[in-house]
């Protein structure tokens, strides 16, 4: 019994979104992780219209660099006729991993990131800190326009 090997459970790393000040694009992130996992998140222009257009969007997220003004217009006009709030998010590439449109090595970073211009959170799952950020940020946003 000396000579077996002790197993023991190491947790694995969590981020604690409770520690400091988080920015708004750093709570963004980890809300739409949570929805991710929640089965709360629409990716692409498809699943986000159908989203939008049946009143069940929460949150949509767009990125700056979308290429096509067409596809920028049309998210904007749906946001806007169901009074979804409307995020720019800075890249595409960022959105994508965000919303778990990549694959993760095993040093927990992000490669084979897939672009992603438009997301929409249906349902934020759990109520967190971050969630109360972002959602007071949105507050503060609908002021000022």
């Amino acid at each position: 019994m000396a000579d077996e090997e002790e197993v023991v459970d190491t947790p694995v790393e969590v981020v604690e979104e409770d520690t400091g000040p988080l920015g708004e694009m750093d709570a963004l992130k980890i809300v739409l992780k949570k929805a991710l996992v929640h089965d709360g998140l629409r990716r692409g222009l498809h699943e986000a219209a159908k989203a939008l257009d049946g009143r069940k969007g929460r949150l949509c997220c767009l990125a700056s660099d979308c290429d096509e003004p067409a596809y920028t217009k049309l998210v904007q006009a749906l946001c806007d006729e169901h009074q979804v709030h409307l995020l720019m998010v800075p890249t595409g590439k960022e959105l994508g991993e965000w919303t778990g449109l990549c694959k993760i090595n095993e040093d927990g970073e992000a490669i084979k990131v897939v672009r992603c211009s438009c997301a929409v959170v249906t349902e934020f799952g759990e109520d967190t800190h971050a969630l109360n950020v972002l959602l007071e940020y949105l507050k503060t946003q609908g002021k000022g326009e």
